[in-house]
């Protein structure tokens, strides 16, 4: 039999070291009664916003807190920060992705029973993310009106990993020509039963239906 190329036992040996970490988060959140929410989306969908809006609105009624991943800059968490809610970012340099060991490092200043949720904001890219569990509860997928509606299309595999799809930008629906139908025939031919939130940080529309949600992951009594 032809043995396999070395870099797919390469990739399989990583991808199992990962899923191995990630059980160890996910019990570890577990018992401290953390529910866990990842954001994987494309670069430009407006996922730090979103996820400021997120902390905002969260940060007077629960303890909440991020990890943020970029390649290169501190941005998002200088941006974030701005919620009041504890944040910490994660720069990856050339890594493509978040991966559980990087979760596992930056928690470990952490006291994660001052937490309730944990959001972690993925590097935008809608590739390899789909590979690595983070040891989240949820992991949502975002897409914007301005990337068109062939995106669940483009890009099966992250959709098909997703517990939710958040469709941002909504303000922008119209001037974009986005066809809102097509894009939920197209998340629903990839993941049919997926459900599909409506939303826009900058005027708040369909962000009280993103709360209902995340608030139906109440973390366990501490």
């Amino acid at each position: 039999m032809k043995p396999e190329p070395r870099l797919v036992e390469v990739r399989r040996n990583v991808l199992k070291h990962n899923d191995l970490v990630a059980r160890e988060l996910r019990a570890r959140f577990q018992r401290e009664g953390i529910a866990v929410v990842s954001l994987v989306s494309s670069p430009g969908s407006g996922k730090t916003r979103f996820l400021e809006s997120t902390l905002s609105r969260m940060n007077s009624r629960y303890r909440v807190a991020a990890l943020v991943g970029d390649l290169a800059t501190e941005n998002d968490a200088v941006r974030l920060a701005r919620s009041g809610a504890p944040v910490k970012q994660i720069v990856t340099g050339t890594v493509c992705h978040l991966d559980a060991s990087m979760i596992r490092s930056s928690l470990e200043e952490w006291h994660l029973a001052d937490v309730d949720y944990l959001f972690i904001e993925n590097v935008g890219n809608l590739v390899c993310p789909a590979s690595y569990d983070l040891g989240e509860d949820v992991r949502a997928v975002l897409m914007s009106v301005t990337e068109g509606e062939d995106k669940p299309l483009k890009y099966p595999a992250i959709f098909n990993g997703a517990d939710v799809a958040v469709i941002t930008k909504m303000d922008l629906c119209e001037a974009a020509e986005f066809d809102l139908e097509s894009a939920r025939a197209n998340i629903q031919a990839v993941r049919p039963g997926l459900r599909v939130l409506c939303v826009s940080a900058k005027t708040g529309e369909g962000m009280e239906e993103w709360m209902e949600y995340i608030e139906s992951l109440t973390p366990a009594q501490k």
